[in-house]
């Protein structure tokens, strides 16, 4: 007969068993994009100048004479708004004459205005404003877990935002996996720089805590720059959290970085060895909750105007056909690199794609190096990928006025394969290669040119076409077709 001690001390420690593995119960949970309200309009040449920026490239000058020119009519702009408004009494005749002069300018930029306005009933933000606050009381998730993160793409499909709480308050940050920072907007800003911006304030966080000593700078190569404090508080993403994130707090950006950012700030998620804070590089969020996740994986799920998805955790076969092919990834440079060393034009698709002619073949691009990154628009590959493919484009030129490939609005545009990883080719369909409307029937190509020597970086038009998992635990990209 046991010891009635005896038997309530294993009653004990059996609750306390079953209570640990509860406790440990690893999950997933996803994060769906929402619209980004600030985004005016498709932009060829300032998407162009903002990843060779991010990427530090060299700018060429046919790109910078193609930005200037859209400065300088944006200016003009400006300008004739402002008379409009002190004219308003006026308004038919005067109308008339403003519309006819920016026919005439158009004439002297050769009918490229650069961009294509957003619609005219988007909702406009306000000047200036705080980080929506939501429920969260400040506690940390308490098991291991999945997730997912609900993700919308702007009316135009340049950029995809997502909600992540900080502190409580709710800010709209761009997934990328170009780079390892997380840093935000915040009220030590003036209300000129924030405007159309949710902004983190610390002092409003009951669980921010400084981090004495540590600051950050991201620099471009054309001088422009982010920098700022840093602190830690609680990340919360599509319900899971970690309770000491690093934060980076922008106290002055240039303003040539704040016309890049349409999002209240970027959720960093390469690898953590290109933080930029100093003394001490800090931890990426993915790095950090990646031991908590029932797999320790971020999958992309990003498609053309509809809802898109970012999950933490688990893999949804139901988003993708056929297996998912597994690249190993380099990581020495810190970001989600493979070599990519062929490419194919594929075939003519048309509007139910479905193949109508044949043009595939394959060329050799030995020793390119790209990377995935969820962070920038347009597709910059390898010059002959990008010859190669706008050669099978009828009316496709090199447009030095707009410093890049353009082509008529009306083209034809086959399919284009890239390899990746040299174990899978990844078809990217000719209609997400339609990147913009740039006036006069030309469109702006979603495939462009890196500068000599650069990585190829692979990303929104490539994902369009990709389901993409990024495995944390093995360093490796699984893809597969969207299903």
């Amino acid at each position: 007969m046991y010891h009635p001690a005896l038997l309530f001390l294993s009653a004990v420690l059996l609750s306390l068993t079953s209570l640990a593995v509860a406790e440990i119960q690893k999950r997933s949970f996803s994060i769906e994009r929402v619209r980004n309200p600030a985004f005016t309009g498709h932009d060829g040449p300032r998407a162009m100048v903002k990843t060779h920026r991010k990427f530090r490239m060299p700018l060429p000058q046919g790109l910078l004479t193609a930005m200037e020119a859209q400065e300088k009519k944006k200016a003009g702009r400006e300008r004739r708004g402002k008379l409009v408004a002190r004219h308003h009494h006026r308004r038919g005749l005067l109308e008339d004459a403003l519309h006819a002069l920016d026919d005439v300018l158009d004439l002297e930029h050769g009918g490229s205005r650069g961009y294509q306005d957003g619609p005219d009933d988007e909702p406009q933000d306000e000047h200036h404003r705080h980080g929506n606050h939501s429920s969260n009381d400040g506690h940390v998730t308490p098991n291991p877990f999945s997730a997912s993160v609900p993700a919308v793409p702007d009316p135009t499909g340049i950029e995809y935002l997502s909600p992540v709480t900080i502190g409580g308050q709710t800010l709209h940050l761009d997934f990328d996996t170009g780079s390892s920072d997380l840093w935000v907007f915040t009220t030590h800003l003036d209300s000129a720089t924030t405007a159309n911006h949710c902004v983190y304030n610390a002092s409003a966080s009951r669980t921010f805590k400084p981090l004495p000593g540590a600051s950050f700078r991201i620099a471009y190569g054309d001088g422009s720059s982010a920098q700022g404090i840093v602190g830690t508080d609680i990340v919360d993403v599509g319900g899971a959290s970690f309770a000491t994130q690093a934060i980076e707090l922008a106290t002055s950006v240039s303003q040539q970085f704040v016309n890049d950012q349409v999002s209240d700030g970027l959720l960093g998620l390469a690898f953590s060895q290109i933080n930029s804070v100093q003394p001490q590089k800090q931890t990426t969020f993915l790095d950090n909750i990646k031991a908590t996740l029932a797999e320790p994986v971020l999958t992309a799920d990003l498609r053309k105007g509809a809802p898109g998805t970012y999950t933490f955790g688990r893999i949804d076969s139901s988003r993708y056909r056929g297996p998912l092919t597994w690249i190993p990834v380099n990581t020495t440079r810190g970001f989600w690199q493979f070599e990519s060393e062929r490419f194919a034009v594929g075939a003519h698709v048309d509007g139910l794609g479905k193949n109508r002619t044949s043009l595939a073949f394959n060329l050799s691009t030995s020793g390119v190096q790209a990377i995935a990154d969820t962070g920038t628009t347009l597709i910059l590959a390898d010059e002959k990928v990008v010859k190669g493919y706008y050669a099978q484009v009828r009316g496709a030129r090199n447009d030095t006025q707009m410093g890049g490939f353009t082509f008529p609005c009306q083209a034809e545009l086959p399919d284009l394969e890239l390899d990746v990883g040299g174990v899978y080719m990844a078809a990217i369909s000719g209609r997400d290669v339609n990147f913009a409307n740039v006036g006069n029937g030309t469109c702006f190509g979603g495939v462009q040119t890196t500068p000599p020597g650069q990585l190829a970086v692979y990303g929104d038009i490539f994902f369009k076409s990709q389901f993409v998992v990024f495995h944390a635990g093995n360093n490796s990209l699984g893809m597969a077709p969207h299903a």
